[in-house]
């Protein structure tokens, strides 16, 4: 039977010093895995082929990892406490998304979230079984500070010119380095540079940087020995230099709302240690923030050659805290222990400071919004603090995002759409025409993918873990509390600051969270679970044997996908010095053989078999082609690019009619993209018009009546998007254009009613006559009213002082009768 951890003696099973041989080799393999990880960009999973092998990489990985956790695991696997039942309702997790393929919207997405998902479920098994043991525990917490703590350094490296060096350094086991520099590990946008690490994208990285800051200042504050203080205390300035330089607005936000919640956790004395170091590190780091980020911008922008001047002050800073951190814990810190004991024994004496800083975060707040103390912070970070508001853009384009998400839940409630599903078909469901492949929310994006079944399953692991763990953190001493607790700090960071984020589209990042989970699940105040009890050797056998038989599937896949996505590399890299067809063809066949329908694949080789079609007008290269993309749209039923290379080789044929019905049949799927409404009116006019000349009344008026309604909900969609909150960007344009208002007042005029085309026209009427299209939206403006008997005297001088035969041109198109 299990033993809990806290308020008991442990099981020398599970928690002896002494680590045999095949424990060794996990650990050492865990230890690698986590150090590799973060940089292959944090195991982004971005929806795109440059991603997508590092993550099946680490699924790879993972998979042995749990071959190698059964061999060193099984005779100490039993299912007779709560926390053993943890690993068995952690499987449930990945059994959700498996469940979600049946509605998947892209089975291609949903399947690469399956094994994210597995290998969540596997780093949690590993970590809630090796954690037990307090070396273990030791050493991985030690790792999981120590790559956190290089990743620190390595964004400030890059920030301040040494890019290429550290690049260097990590270039040879990942992609990421791009001649010679870490891609994107500062960022450079429209606000200027922002510092991302080895994240790509400042926000996330911010979430980590939060986290290990709170990591760090509960390290200090734990140990006892003079190094520790100094080590941690010495990464606190670059820790919150990194994060002023990420610009991360949520970050700044929701790192108090955070910090507060962990003061709950701790005693008096050591609340005002947290907040002293809090305080010291602010204090340091706005002394040199303003050079730090002055040099570092510059640099990036081009104005400066080398900013590595920037570290004087940057070690400079840090070292002060450094010794700062190590009197404190020398002298003060007893001190405070003695001086609180009192305090700490009365009721709720926990609950005086966190109150306390709840005051003054908000005056803080108030005095960096409200006053020009925010002007003691670098230009660019104060500017992002002073646009913090109710109807800032960015937070209004984020309540969109879930407001459009719910209404894809209703749709999909039980079971959701799938991994993915946001990606896939948030253009059908959006409010305006934005971009964005993530809904910027962890919770949001888990509904739409997974549904409500998926949901409950989640937060229920999430929140027996919490439970068990708060409950046994309060019933223990102050030693045990001390084991786990930088495991709940990592998790609550990250998982509140994903509220709003996508943080979690990481898989570096969720992997720290499934095994920070695990690290509180090892620690539970656990109880015997005696009703549903199995016996030992049953349940290991049948449990151990799930795991190996899904390791070894896993394994197998993984290498497909990854032999799929090397021979997509290949092809493109043929295609673009080779015009052999059977040598272009060759590579992209072996990646649908090893991966059916892999979007890149399919739409790789269809731009290679519509140009075999295009020069030899062969049927069998247009029907391979046909057969291509209509098979793969059933598994990727909203990939526009499938369907435009669809259209293009409908178009191609001359089949005017099937390229009408796709733009038709899936204008619902696009509801803001100005581009397919667009050639949906042109489309519908010609093949109208073209019915018209054979007197097919009614194929014209199915074609008209097509154009008219797409052309009215372009109209309906930008009196919509006129009502949006003054703070909030549109996105991508969406407006009636010149050729849109041609077409559609073009079927108007054709049905004979002159007068509502002349309204259509009158849209599109321009200033330039000198645009064919403008004119010749003038010329039929013109010949509208001159049906209804009016005129437009401004526009008609106009046109006519371009070309005085336009008069002529009017006369002959308000004489048509249809």
């Amino acid at each position: 039977m299990s033993n809990p951890v806290y308020g008991k003696k442990a099981a020398t099973s599970r928690n002896g010093e002494n680590l045999p041989a095949a424990l060794w080799v996990l650990m050492v393999g865990l230890i690698l895995f986590l150090v590799w990880a973060p940089f292959q960009a944090g195991l982004f999973n971005g929806l795109v082929l440059n991603f997508e092998k590092p993550i099946f990489w680490a699924v790879f990985i993972g998979s042995l990892l749990s071959i190698a956790w059964v061999s060193a695991f099984f005779k100490k696997v039993t299912l007779e406490d709560q926390r053993d039942w943890t690993a068995v309702w952690v499987v449930l997790i990945p059994v959700t998304y498996v469940l979600a393929l049946i509605s998947a919207a892209s089975h291609y997405y949903a399947m690469n979230a399956v094994l994210i998902q597995c290998l969540y479920a596997m780093v949690f098994v590993i970590g809630l079984y090796l954690l037990q043991n307090k070396r273990a525990n030791r050493i991985l917490e030690t790792t999981i500070i120590t790559v956190a703590y290089i990743i620190v350094l390595f964004g400030l490296l890059n920030w301040l010119g040494q890019g290429k060096t550290v690049s260097a350094m990590v270039g040879w086991f990942t992609g990421t380095v791009i001649n010679g520099q870490y891609n994107q590990a500062v960022w450079v946008d429209a606000i200027g540079p922002r510092l991302a690490s080895v994240f790509q994208y400042p926000n996330t990285y911010a979430a980590f940087l939060m986290a290990f800051f709170f990591v760090a200042i509960f390290a200090i504050t734990r140990s006892k020995r003079w190094y520790s203080h100094v080590i941690h205390g010495f990464m606190l300035v670059p820790m919150v230099v990194s994060i002023l330089l990420t610009l991360s607005r949520g970050g700044l936000m929701f790192l108090p709302v955070v910090f507060i919640i962990l003061l709950l956790f701790l005693k008096p004395a050591k609340q005002v240690l947290w907040i002293l170091y809090c305080l010291i590190a602010a204090v340091a780091t706005l002394v040199i923030a303003k050079p730090v980020t002055d040099l570092g911008q510059q640099f990036h922008m081009g104005q400066i050659n080398n900013p590595a001047k920037g570290w004087g002050y940057v070690l400079g800073a840090s070292l002060v805290v450094a010794l700062l951190a190590w009197i404190i814990q020398r002298y003060l810190a007893p001190w405070l222990e003695q001086r609180t004991d009192r305090w700490a024994a009365k009721k709720l004496a926990s609950l005086w400071l966190p109150l306390v800083s709840v005051v003054a975060v908000v005056v803080l707040a108030f005095l960096l919004l409200g006053t020009s103390l925010k002007n003691a912070l670098p230009g660019n970070i104060g500017d992002r603090l002073e646009n913090i508001n109710l109807q800032q853009h960015s937070l209004l384009e984020r309540l969109t995002f879930y407001k459009d998400a719910v209404k894809v839940i209703k749709d999909y409630p039980v079971i959701g759409a799938g991994g993915g599903a946001w990606a896939s078909f948030y253009e059908k469901y959006q409010n305006n025409p934005y971009t964005s492949r993530q809904a910027h929310s962890f919770i949001m994006q888990y509904l739409v993918e997974v549904g409500v079944l998926g949901f409950i399953v989640l937060v229920a692991f999430l929140a027996f873990i919490f439970y068990k763990y708060i409950r046994g953190y309060i019933r223990s001493d102050e030693t045990k509390r001390n084991d786990y607790f930088v495991y709940f700090i990592i998790v609550l960071s990250i998982l509140i600051h994903s509220l709003m984020d996508f943080n979690m589209s990481y898989v570096f990042i969720g992997m720290l969270v499934f095994l920070g989970l695990s690290g509180m699940a090892a620690a539970m105040d656990t109880k015997p679970v005696k009703r549903f009890a199995w016996k030992s050797s049953g349940f290991r056998t049948v449990y151990s044997a799930v795991l190996v038989v899904g390791a070894l599937v896993l394994i197998f896949t993984s290498i497909r996908y990854i032999q799929a996505n090397n021979a997509i590399e290949k092809g493109r890299s043929i295609m673009a010095t080779s015009s052999d067809f059977q040598e272009i063809q060759a590579p992209f066949a072996d990646a649908l053989k090893k991966r059916s329908n892999h979007p890149d694949a399919v739409l790789n080789y269809n731009l290679l078999l519509q140009a075999a079609y295009e020069q030899s007008q062969e049927e069998a290269f247009y029907n391979q082609d046909l057969k291509l993309l209509t098979d793969a749209l059933k598994q990727d039923a909203y990939n526009k690019n499938m369907y435009n290379q669809l259209i293009a080789l409908y178009q191609l044929k001359g089949e005017a009619d099937k390229a009408y019905n796709v733009l038709k049949d899936n204008a619902g799927r696009y509801t803001y993209d100005q581009d397919w409404y667009e050639r949906l009116i042109v489309q519908s006019f010609e093949l109208g018009y073209q019915a018209l000349g054979s007197q097919a009344v009614d194929q014209k008026d199915k074609y008209f009546a097509t154009g008219l309604q797409a052309y009215d909900h372009v109209v309906r969609g930008v009196e919509h998007l006129k009502n949006l909150p003054k703070g909030q960007f549109q996105g991508n344009p969406f407006a009636v254009t010149p050729a849109m208002a041609l077409n559609a007042g073009k079927m108007q005029f054709m049905m004979n009613k002159p007068a509502e085309a002349a309204e259509i026209f009158k849209q599109g009427i321009s200033q330039d006559l000198n645009d064919p299209t403008n004119r010749e939206i003038a010329r039929w403006y013109l010949a509208a009213l001159q049906k209804t008997g009016s005129t437009d005297q401004a526009v008609y001088d106009q046109l006519l002082q371009l070309d005085p035969q336009e008069k002529d041109s009017i006369t002959q198109l308000a004489e048509l009768n249809f």
